[in-house]
């Protein structure tokens, strides 16, 4: 995509403020010995008594952005493996890569999950059974591949929901859902956007559980640096319940946020969705534009400038809506076949996150834009903050504005000023 564009014949600039380096205080305490940790909860969960010689076990991959995935997805194949089982993996990611079995096998090799890493084979199909209903009659869609297994093992990590707020969000039930239900599956519970999202999740989760074929779930739970900092094995019968809700409830309470309740310009050095379904997690940048959804109630954010896109989402720009300004160089990389393909299996929920920004020519046009337009009679009085995407938020860059709010926060460390960099 070729911009012509001069925004300096627009009159949009302003001079940008100096940047100061701030950290944020965190505790941490992740699991020291992941592996061992899946071993510890698999046994727990009564695997071992459950699973006959033989026996052919699908686990579940797919959901980007988790750290450990590539080791407790491997402690998982070889645990099985030496209960006897034959463990092989499905990609469970909904209409993601492009809602084609070549494209999720590409995804999961994106994330270090191939037949090499894994020691197990990978099968990769779209093509789904219909394995019920819901009360209101909407079908709920499996895998077959997974389906005609003897057991599936669901492995996903439980966080909030970038859409919508309830005791239960993205995590083990979504995973059977939409992730297993692959592109049916994502389309016929985001048809009603919200209200399936919120009332028909969980009811179809229990569907595909009723079937006998799934095991367990284990969750992940990462703190704010995403280091895992619990694994937890659950029964079928907590999955979408009680156990999962505890889950979320612990895992919103670790979740890193933004130190600052209003913000004048927030520039996001990247989006994706390794980094978050929604491209930029709706959650950190306090934007919800969904009908009939409240936003966040914090932060306040005036103007979004989005930079590039992460090399691991491939094209897929969904959330580049929900930034204000981006750059050419985003526009570019921008595949908009895997993009709208996300974007329109979301249905009204995604519809207003994949829509292209004012877009400029450079970063520095970007950014000087933002200031322009803020809000702000005086550009330097402007409260900026820079950070790499919306999961890295340990160390943030902002303008003088902020520093007074720095200092009286005992969780920010002022580190020193700093340069603007990569604003080509």
């Amino acid at each position: 995509m070729q911009i012509t564009i001069n925004s300096q014949d627009l009159n949009s600039e302003a001079p940008l403020p100096p940047l100061y380096r701030v950290r944020q205080r965190w505790t941490s305490q992740p699991i020291a010995d992941v592996s061992a940790a899946v071993g510890a909860e698999l046994e727990r969960l009564g695997l071992r008594e459950r699973i006959s010689c033989g026996q052919r076990i699908a686990i579940t991959a797919g959901s980007r952005g988790i750290r450990d995935i590539v080791s407790i997805t491997r402690a998982a194949v070889d645990w099985l493996r030496a209960a006897g089982a034959t463990p092989f993996i499905v990609p469970a990611m909904g209409s993601h890569g492009g809602a084609t079995a070549a494209g999720q096998l590409k995804l999961l090799a994106a994330l270090g999950i191939s037949e090499a890493r894994m020691g197990c084979p990978i099968h990769s199909s779209m093509e789904v059974v219909q394995v019920g209903s819901i009360a209101d009659g909407t079908p709920v869609y499996m895998d077959r591949i997974a389906y005609e297994a003897d057991g599936v093992l669901v492995i996903n990590r439980v966080k909030a929901h970038t859409s919508f707020d309830g005791p239960i969000e993205s995590g083990l039930a979504k995973m059977c859902t939409v992730g297993l239900g692959k592109r049916q599956g994502a389309e016929t519970i985001h048809r009603t956007a919200v209200y399936g999202l919120k009332h028909q999740l969980v009811p179809m989760a229990r569907v595909m559980i009723a079937t006998g074929k799934i095991l367990g779930g284990l969750a992940i739970i990462e703190d704010a640096r995403e280091q895992t900092t619990d694994l937890v094995g659950l029964p079928p019968a907590e999955i979408g319940g009680a156990g999962e809700a505890a889950l979320l409830a612990r895992s919103k309470q670790l979740m890193a946020r933004l130190p600052f309740h209003q913000i004048d310009v927030l520039v996001v050095d990247e989006l994706g969705k390794n980094i978050s379904g929604t491209g930029m997690d709706t959650n950190v940048i306090g934007r919800l534009p969904i009908p009939g959804e409240p936003p966040p109630a914090t932060p306040v954010i005036n103007v979004i400038v989005v930079l590039d896109l992460s090399e691991a989402t491939q094209g897929n720009a969904n959330g580049m809506g929900l930034a204000d300004i981006t750059t050419a160089r985003l526009a570019s990389k921008v595949d908009f076949h895997a993009t709208y393909v996300n974007v329109l299996t979301a249905g009204l929920v995604g519809l207003c996150k994949g829509g292209l920004p004012i877009t400029l020519p450079t970063g520095h046009a970007a950014v000087a834009t933002a200031v322009k337009v803020c809000g702000r009679a005086d550009p330097a009085a402007a409260r900026l903050v820079r950070i790499k995407n919306t999961l890295l938020l340990e160390e943030l860059l902002v303008s003088p504005a902020l520093l007074p709010e720095v200092a009286a926060h005992p969780d920010l460390e002022l580190l020193g000023p700093a340069p603007w960099e990569g604003l080509d």
